[in-house]
């Protein structure tokens, strides 16, 4: 039980750190050529597209799930 706490634990942790060094980062709009080497990790809004696609989706089958 410990190792799947601390795994979901560091993952929480490594999303974190991620999402804080990427709002630090300028953008490569802003800036043109000269921001390529402070480019963001992740794409945030596609990643937020992505989360509530699969909240959708598992919504949609619980509902299906529990109407049987």
């Amino acid at each position: 039980m410990r190792v799947f706490l601390g795994m979901i634990l560091g993952a929480l942790l490594l999303t974190a750190g991620v999402y804080v060094y990427d709002s630090s980062s300028t953008s490569t709009v802003a800036n043109g050529e000269t921001a390529s080497a402070n480019r963001t990790i992740v794409n945030w809004d596609v990643a937020a597209s992505e989360w509530n696609g699969l909240k959708n989706r598992a919504q949609d089958g619980w509902v299906r799930l529990s109407s049987k």
